[in-house]
Protein backbone atom coordinates (compact mmCIF):
# COMPACT_ATOMS: atom_id res chain seq x y z
CA UNK A 1 0.00 0.00 0.00
CA UNK A 2 1.53 3.47 -0.92
CA UNK A 3 1.92 6.21 1.55
CA UNK A 4 2.86 9.68 1.14
CA UNK A 5 6.33 9.04 2.29
CA UNK A 6 6.30 7.07 -1.66
CA UNK A 7 6.17 10.25 -2.91
CA UNK A 8 8.48 14.07 -3.27
CA UNK A 9 8.54 16.84 -5.20
CA UNK A 10 9.43 15.14 -8.41
CA UNK A 11 6.86 12.69 -8.45
CA UNK A 12 4.49 13.77 -11.56
CA UNK A 13 1.56 15.32 -10.40
CA UNK A 14 -0.96 13.49 -11.98
CA UNK A 15 0.90 10.27 -10.64
CA UNK A 16 0.22 11.88 -7.33
CA UNK A 17 -3.37 12.76 -7.85
CA UNK A 18 -4.53 9.03 -9.48
CA UNK A 19 -2.85 7.67 -6.13
CA UNK A 20 -5.28 9.34 -4.20
CA UNK A 21 -8.54 11.03 -6.02
CA UNK A 22 -8.99 13.07 -2.76
CA UNK A 23 -6.11 15.45 -4.32
CA UNK A 24 -7.80 16.36 -7.19
CA UNK A 25 -10.06 18.90 -5.66
CA UNK A 26 -6.99 20.56 -3.85
CA UNK A 27 -5.68 21.93 -6.84
CA UNK A 28 -8.06 25.05 -7.40
CA UNK A 29 -7.71 25.95 -4.11
CA UNK A 30 -4.12 26.35 -4.73
CA UNK A 31 -4.92 28.11 -8.08
CA UNK A 32 -4.11 25.27 -10.04
CA UNK A 33 -5.60 24.45 -13.35
CA UNK A 34 -5.52 21.01 -15.12
CA UNK A 35 -3.43 20.29 -18.10
CA UNK A 36 -0.48 20.48 -16.54
CA UNK A 37 0.81 17.60 -18.39
CA UNK A 38 3.67 15.22 -17.13
CA UNK A 39 4.99 17.84 -14.89
CA UNK A 40 6.66 17.47 -11.71
CA UNK A 41 5.16 18.71 -8.44
CA UNK A 42 7.55 21.47 -7.72
CA UNK A 43 6.83 22.08 -11.72
CA UNK A 44 3.48 22.72 -11.56
CA UNK A 45 3.93 24.75 -8.00
CA UNK A 46 6.55 26.58 -9.05
CA UNK A 47 4.50 27.66 -12.15
CA UNK A 48 1.54 28.69 -10.17
CA UNK A 49 3.43 30.66 -7.60
CA UNK A 50 2.73 27.83 -4.99
CA UNK A 51 5.09 27.20 -2.04
CA UNK A 52 5.86 23.21 -3.12
CA UNK A 53 6.78 22.25 0.16
CA UNK A 54 3.42 23.77 1.48
CA UNK A 55 1.25 22.13 -1.15
CA UNK A 56 3.19 19.11 -0.12
CA UNK A 57 2.40 19.36 3.37
CA UNK A 58 -1.36 19.56 2.71
CA UNK A 59 -1.17 16.67 0.45
CA UNK A 60 0.21 14.31 3.20
CA UNK A 61 -2.33 15.47 5.69
CA UNK A 62 -4.62 14.76 3.18
CA UNK A 63 -3.43 11.23 2.70
CA UNK A 64 -3.27 10.78 6.21
CA UNK A 65 -4.85 13.58 8.55
CA UNK A 66 -2.66 11.76 11.26
CA UNK A 67 0.50 12.36 9.89
CA UNK A 68 2.90 14.83 11.98
CA UNK A 69 3.39 17.84 10.54
CA UNK A 70 5.00 20.63 11.17
CA UNK A 71 7.37 22.96 8.72
CA UNK A 72 10.64 23.88 10.21
CA UNK A 73 11.16 27.57 9.54
CA UNK A 74 8.77 28.59 7.12
CA UNK A 75 9.27 31.44 5.13
CA UNK A 76 6.42 34.30 3.75
CA UNK A 77 6.16 32.23 0.64
CA UNK A 78 5.11 29.45 2.66
CA UNK A 79 2.51 31.43 4.85
CA UNK A 80 1.31 33.32 1.66
CA UNK A 81 0.20 30.06 -0.10
CA UNK A 82 -1.42 28.94 3.18
CA UNK A 83 -3.59 31.48 3.71
CA UNK A 84 -4.50 31.44 -0.11
CA UNK A 85 -5.39 28.23 0.33
CA UNK A 86 -7.59 27.95 3.32
CA UNK A 87 -9.25 31.19 2.10
CA UNK A 88 -10.02 29.30 -1.16
CA UNK A 89 -11.12 26.38 0.62
CA UNK A 90 -13.87 28.37 2.54
CA UNK A 91 -15.05 29.87 -0.90
CA UNK A 92 -15.22 26.11 -2.13
CA UNK A 93 -17.03 25.37 1.10
CA UNK A 94 -19.53 27.60 1.16
CA UNK A 95 -20.15 28.32 -2.67
CA UNK A 96 -20.09 24.53 -4.16
CA UNK A 97 -20.19 22.20 -1.05
CA UNK A 98 -23.20 23.50 0.73
CA UNK A 99 -25.13 24.51 -2.32
CA UNK A 100 -24.83 20.62 -3.56
CA UNK A 101 -26.57 19.34 -0.32
CA UNK A 102 -28.38 21.70 0.30
CA UNK A 103 -30.29 20.84 -3.04
CA UNK A 104 -30.30 17.01 -2.46
CA UNK A 105 -31.29 17.32 1.23
CA UNK A 106 -34.33 19.55 1.10
CA UNK A 107 -35.81 17.45 -1.62
CA UNK A 108 -35.36 14.48 1.21
CA UNK A 109 -36.56 17.04 3.66
CA UNK A 110 -39.93 17.48 1.73
CA UNK A 111 -40.30 13.92 0.81
CA UNK A 112 -39.53 12.70 4.62
CA UNK A 113 -42.37 14.70 6.62
CA UNK A 114 -42.17 16.55 9.77
CA UNK A 115 -40.81 13.77 12.38
CA UNK A 116 -37.47 13.61 10.15
CA UNK A 117 -37.96 16.46 8.45
CA UNK A 118 -37.34 18.91 10.83
CA UNK A 119 -34.51 17.02 12.33
CA UNK A 120 -32.58 17.27 8.95
CA UNK A 121 -33.08 20.83 8.75
CA UNK A 122 -32.13 21.60 12.17
CA UNK A 123 -28.91 19.62 12.40
CA UNK A 124 -28.13 21.18 8.44
CA UNK A 125 -28.94 24.81 9.69
CA UNK A 126 -27.28 24.10 12.93
CA UNK A 127 -23.83 23.16 11.89
CA UNK A 128 -24.28 25.44 9.02
CA UNK A 129 -24.40 28.65 11.06
CA UNK A 130 -21.26 27.17 12.99
CA UNK A 131 -19.78 26.77 10.28
CA UNK A 132 -20.30 30.02 8.64
CA UNK A 133 -19.49 31.48 12.04
CA UNK A 134 -16.19 29.91 12.30
CA UNK A 135 -15.20 30.96 8.58
CA UNK A 136 -16.15 34.37 9.26
CA UNK A 137 -13.74 34.43 12.47
CA UNK A 138 -11.33 33.25 10.55
CA UNK A 139 -11.31 35.62 7.81
CA UNK A 140 -12.30 38.82 10.31
CA UNK A 141 -9.94 38.14 13.28
CA UNK A 142 -7.18 35.49 12.79
CA UNK A 143 -6.34 36.59 9.27
CA UNK A 144 -5.67 39.87 9.41
CA UNK A 145 -3.93 39.29 12.68
CA UNK A 146 -1.38 37.31 10.64
CA UNK A 147 -1.27 40.28 7.87
CA UNK A 148 -0.63 43.03 10.39
CA UNK A 149 2.08 40.48 12.44
CA UNK A 150 3.94 40.22 9.17
CA UNK A 151 3.94 43.88 8.94
CA UNK A 152 5.40 43.84 12.48
CA UNK A 153 2.37 46.29 13.72
CA UNK A 154 1.78 45.17 17.61
CA UNK A 155 -1.52 44.07 18.56
CA UNK A 156 -3.12 42.12 21.60
CA UNK A 157 -4.60 39.16 19.95
CA UNK A 158 -2.50 35.63 20.03
CA UNK A 159 -3.18 32.86 17.75
CA UNK A 160 -3.01 30.61 21.20
CA UNK A 161 -6.74 32.11 21.31
CA UNK A 162 -7.58 30.81 18.19
CA UNK A 163 -6.29 27.37 19.22
CA UNK A 164 -8.93 27.40 22.17
CA UNK A 165 -11.64 28.31 20.26
CA UNK A 166 -11.11 25.94 17.49
CA UNK A 167 -13.49 23.76 18.36
CA UNK A 168 -15.58 20.26 17.21
CA UNK A 169 -18.30 20.78 15.11
CA UNK A 170 -19.10 17.69 13.67
CA UNK A 171 -21.52 16.17 15.66
CA UNK A 172 -24.44 17.70 13.85
CA UNK A 173 -22.84 15.89 10.39
CA UNK A 174 -23.21 12.81 11.96
CA UNK A 175 -26.76 13.05 13.44
CA UNK A 176 -27.65 13.90 9.70
CA UNK A 177 -26.15 10.82 8.47
CA UNK A 178 -27.70 8.83 11.04
CA UNK A 179 -31.16 9.99 10.07
CA UNK A 180 -30.15 9.45 6.48
CA UNK A 181 -29.19 5.74 6.40
CA UNK A 182 -30.38 4.55 9.69
CA UNK A 183 -33.82 6.00 10.86
CA UNK A 184 -35.54 7.35 7.47
CA UNK A 185 -37.93 4.71 5.86
CA UNK A 186 -36.11 2.74 3.32
CA UNK A 187 -38.66 4.24 0.78
CA UNK A 188 -37.94 7.70 0.91
CA UNK A 189 -35.84 8.71 -2.30
CA UNK A 190 -33.37 5.69 -1.23
CA UNK A 191 -30.54 6.67 -3.97
CA UNK A 192 -30.79 10.11 -3.01
CA UNK A 193 -29.92 9.35 0.39
CA UNK A 194 -26.75 7.31 -0.24
CA UNK A 195 -25.55 10.11 -2.88
CA UNK A 196 -25.96 12.98 -0.49
CA UNK A 197 -24.95 11.03 2.69
CA UNK A 198 -21.67 10.07 0.51
CA UNK A 199 -21.39 13.58 0.41
CA UNK A 200 -21.74 14.55 4.03
CA UNK A 201 -19.32 12.54 4.58
CA UNK A 202 -16.70 13.12 2.08
CA UNK A 203 -17.42 16.76 3.27
CA UNK A 204 -16.74 15.86 6.37
CA UNK A 205 -13.73 13.88 5.91
CA UNK A 206 -12.31 17.34 4.33
CA UNK A 207 -13.40 19.55 6.83
CA UNK A 208 -11.42 17.60 9.61
CA UNK A 209 -8.68 18.01 7.35
CA UNK A 210 -8.90 21.54 7.00
CA UNK A 211 -8.67 22.15 10.44
CA UNK A 212 -5.93 19.68 11.20
CA UNK A 213 -3.80 21.81 8.83
CA UNK A 214 -4.87 24.93 10.73
CA UNK A 215 -3.85 23.49 14.09
CA UNK A 216 -0.67 21.28 12.78
CA UNK A 217 0.79 23.99 10.02
CA UNK A 218 -1.44 27.29 10.29
CA UNK A 219 -0.54 27.60 14.01
CA UNK A 220 2.52 26.70 14.65
CA UNK A 221 3.40 28.85 11.63
CA UNK A 222 2.02 32.29 13.08
CA UNK A 223 3.61 30.63 16.53
CA UNK A 224 7.23 31.58 14.98
CA UNK A 225 5.95 34.89 14.08
CA UNK A 226 5.30 35.57 17.38
CA UNK A 227 8.26 33.98 18.77
CA UNK A 228 10.42 36.17 16.37
CA UNK A 229 8.87 39.88 16.85
CA UNK A 230 11.78 41.59 19.19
Amino acid sequence: MNTFLTYSEKTKLYELIATNPKLLPLLPRFGIQLGFGDRSVDEVCRQNHVSTRLFMQVCALHFDPDTPTRMSHPDDADLTSLLSYLNASHRAYLDEHFPHIEMHLNRIIEAAGAKYGNMLDHFYNEYKREMVKHFKYEEEVVFPYITSLRKGEKTDYRIDQFRHNHSNIEDALEDMTNILIKYLPGDILPSERICIATDIMELSSDLTTHSRIEEHILIPFVESLENAKP
